[in-house]
């Protein structure tokens, strides 16, 4: 019996870790490093017949180039309206359009706005990090639980130890993500 609920509880914090690391890597695609990157508009979602639709739903969106990103319509109606999308999601991304294809220059970072970015980019890692000590915390609880409830004091600390094992793992990995992402940030 306890044997279930011991190893539901390691499954379930992994899986929270997991999120955790799944969430960082998701927010560090928005923080601009300077290259193009068609996931910088991941979050702009354009009106296509009454509906809100993700940019790369109606339209190809690609990067000719480290420095610009294309956007190709479907449908050239919808220029003028991806244009407003992509002003309205607040990116500091100025798009042109010559009336077939819309392009965004992705102008070079100054310093102070990579240190900003930076700053960013740790403040994103530090959630992540509180995110895996939680998870910790509540799989050290459930132990301490299971424990009063007649798990062996040997099983308990030794699911603790692997508990451990995988915030540490996990913690490395968030290093490694912004330590990778920051590196990006001030190549120029």
């Amino acid at each position: 019996m306890h044997d279930e609920e011991l190893e539901f509880i390691l499954e379930h914090t992994k899986e929270k870790m997991s999120a955790a690391i799944a969430h960082l890597e998701k927010e560090l695609l928005h923080i601009r490093a300077g290259k193009a990157s068609p996931a910088m508009l991941d979050g702009v979602l354009v009106e296509y017949y009454g509906s809100m639709t993700p940019l790369n739903q109606v339209s190809n969106v690609s990067t000719p180039d480290a420095r610009t990103i294309a956007i190709q319509p479907w449908e050239k109606g919808l220029i003028p309206v991806i244009e407003k999308a992509i002003m309205a999601a607040n990116l500091g991304l100025n798009p042109e359009n010559n009336g077939e294809i819309i392009r965004i220059n992705i102008p070079v970072l100054t310093e102070e706005r990579r240190r900003t970015l930076v700053k960013q980019v740790n403040q994103e890692g530090e959630i992540a990090k509180v995110s895996i000590r939680t998870a910790r915390k509540e799989a050290n609880d459930s132990l301490k639980k299971l424990q009063k409830d007649g798990l062996s004091e040997d099983l308990e600390k030794d699911a603790e130890v692997e508990v451990q094992k995988m915030t540490d793992d996990f913690g490395k990995e968030i290093e490694d993500l912004v330590k990778s992402r920051e590196k990006d940030i001030m190549t120029i």
